[in-house]
């Protein structure tokens, strides 16, 4: 009997076998099949039209239309007692932590068992189905697909449906879920659910930056290291064109829209910070002292400059919005701080142009028993430094001549040049200036003029030597300095608070440096003779009373702290801004300025306070 079983049994095993096989090809075949569909959804929904039936409500209704449905829909949501703006919500990682800690996964690898929260803005919608959405997920500076299925929903077909049918360009949502990659190896998060934290209520920009890219690069292909990388750097040119959002009007007064549109200007405004950082602990690490000084003063010091006015009801006394720190951190090496600097805003009521904004960001710093010759050789090492540590390099290339011209390079290698300027604005016109020997003289101030004539240089009233010198010396001598180069030995007349030269009658122990053509430092040995200051102060007065409304006013308060003794003492001040324009390839000062001054917008009409939405 027992043989009898065993033979019976194995009859039915070996009718069971086929059975089984069929069984587990047919699965195999049906997971192959699914795989394989879902690897077409994923491929379907990237096409341009999915992108295209994602956003058809978006192409078929006009911005304002679009605006009022999109409250209408919130109305309604309130009007039911559900506050659709949620107070808070919890993220387990921040989207860069998200991309660190799962980009190795393999295609199409789950992490079921792991679940994390996630929060960040939808930029791009793409479906494939009812029942399978895909996302492009922005936070701080990175993005990762949000993978959304039905069956990892827990909502029915309905619900699910109007989840998504909700969900629009612009909207920030917080995601809960579980990691992984899809088929085609995208890095995912698959939700178990979403939630709209904050809704966009206007249609954003679209374009196709790629095919931008393209005709970028095509456009400099013969230069072949100067083509434009798809990942932008410091140091290296940028291409506009590939911007999605281009009208630069758009992008100064919404900077929001502008970063939220084309992530490289977030990596503009990174390299604008790490540039800040560098010059801090660059003096950090030196000894020096950071301190804080007024914004309003009573009189405007320490450059050059008309200034803005403002009024102090209390006091009833108008204020000066300040031009430059200077005087305030000479103070302080008068009290025993040796070493001090500011990084800050300064304000300059002059004109807007491609350079020039009326409040800029400025790092001066002061240095007892330092001279001009230590400025130099610390300005070389500070930016050079800075420059190698910023782009890996020495070399930059930017589009100095236009974005319609191949971008130029700009070699960091310390020694940087160095120019007297007397001698440079004689051998750079070719010997057709020859300045007399007293600069001070009536002589010296109408041979300006006539020059100025001569060789078209503008300059407007009043013509005092010292702002006709400059003049030349711009038009001559600065269009050579490409690579940085210092000009240096400024005369007295154009250097009130700077101490003469120890050697050169008339001339100051003073430099500028020169990149780009452009200033982007200004350091000399300090006067400290308070009897020579007033002297000087007093022959700016005298300007000022030619109608010069840059020249400075006489400032008894900070005569008197010389008067207790200024050390011999080194001061120098660097631009922020334009730093950050040349290693950034930005030939406007606003494409590094996150809100520029910008001329009244006359389409915006202030008629009212009625919030948005509201009828009437």
């Amino acid at each position: 009997r027992r043989e009898s079983s065993w033979k019976q049994t194995g009859e039915r095993d070996a009718r069971r076998r086929p059975i089984e096989e069929l069984t587990n090809a047919t699965e195999s075949k049906e997971a192959a099949e699914e795989e394989e569909q879902e690897q077409e959804d994923e491929a379907s929904a990237r096409k341009p039209s999915a992108k295209v039936q994602a956003e058809h409500e978006e192409q078929e209704i006009d911005p304002t239309q679009y605006t009022r449905n999109r409250l209408q829909v919130l109305a309604e949501v309130k009007a039911k007692g559900i506050n659709p703006y949620p107070h808070k919500f919890h993220t387990t990682m921040r989207l860069p932590e998200f991309v660190k800690t799962y980009s190795k996964l393999d295609a199409a690898q789950r992490l079921e068992d792991k679940i994390v929260s996630v929060a960040g803005r939808i930029l791009s919608i793409r479906s494939s189905s009812t029942s399978l959405h895909f996302y492009d997920l922005h936070g701080d500076g990175v993005k990762i697909q949000v993978f959304a299925e039905l069956r990892c929903s827990g909502l029915n077909e309905t619900e699910y449906g109007k989840l998504h049918a909700g969900i629009k360009r612009g909207d920030i949502v917080g995601i809960e879920g579980f990691p992984g990659k899809s088929k085609t190896g995208e890095l995912s998060i698959f939700p178990s659910s979403i939630e709209v934290l904050s809704y966009c209520l206007h249609m954003l920009p679209k374009g196709q930056a790629s095919a931008a890219n393209a005709a970028g690069k095509s456009q400099h292909a013969k230069h072949k290291e100067n083509v434009v990388p798809e990942a932008w750097r410091p140091g290296v040119p940028r291409n506009l064109d590939r911007y999605i959002l281009k009208d630069q009007e758009t992008r100064y007064r919404q900077r929001y829209l502008d970063l939220m549109i084309n992530p490289e200007v977030r990596e503009v405004f990174s390299t604008r910070a790490q540039i800040i950082r560098y010059v801090r602990r660059f003096l950090d690490e030196r000894g020096f002292l950071e301190v804080e000084t007024p914004m309003m003063n009573m009189i405007p010091g320490g450059a050059s400059a008309r200034p803005f006015v403002t009024h102090h009801n209390e006091l009833n006394m108008d204020l000066y919005m300040r031009i430059a720190p200077e005087l305030f951190l000479k103070k302080l090496i008068v009290g025993g701080l040796d070493r001090v600097y500011e990084i800050g805003k300064q304000f300059r009521n002059e004109g807007l142009d491609l350079t020039h904004n009326p409040e800029f960001t400025m790092c001066e710093f002061y240095w007892a028993y330092a001279d001009y010759n230590d400025l130099m050789k610390v300005t070389e090492e500070l930016v050079s430094g800075m420059v190698k540590e910023i782009t890996g390099g020495y070399k930059i290339l930017c589009h100095s001549n236009g974005r319609d011209q191949p971008p130029i390079e700009i070699d960091f290698t310390p020694p940087f040049r160095r120019i007297p300027m007397i001698e440079g604005l004689e051998e750079t016109s070719n010997g057709k200036i020859k300045l007399p020997n007293d600069l001070e003289s009536e002589e010296t101030n109408k041979y300006l003029q006539d020059a100025c004539e001569r060789f078209d240089v503008k300059c407007p009233p009043p013509h005092t030597t010292s702002r006709l010198l400059d003049k030349l010396v711009g038009h001559f001598v600065e269009e050579t300095c490409v690579n940085p180069a210092f000009i240096m030995h400024h005369p007295k007349i154009m250097s009130p608070l700077a101490k003469w030269h120890r050697s050169i009658p008339g001339i100051t122990e003073r430099f500028e440096l020169f990149v780009n053509k452009h200033e982007v430092c200004n350091a000399y040995t300090e006067l400290n003779d308070p009897v020579i200051q007033r002297e000087r102060f007093a022959d700016q007065v005298k300007d000022k009373e030619k109608g010069n409304d840059e020249a400075m006013q006489i400032d008894e308060t900070f005569c008197t702290a010389l008067e207790y003794g200024l050390p011999p003492t080194a001061g120098w001040g660097m631009g922020m801004d334009r730093i950050t324009m040349m290693l950034t390839d930005s030939q406007n000062i606003k494409e590094v300025l996150l809100f520029p001054a910008m001329k009244p917008n006359e389409d915006i009409v202030v008629t009212s306070a009625k919030p948005l939405g509201t009828a009437g």
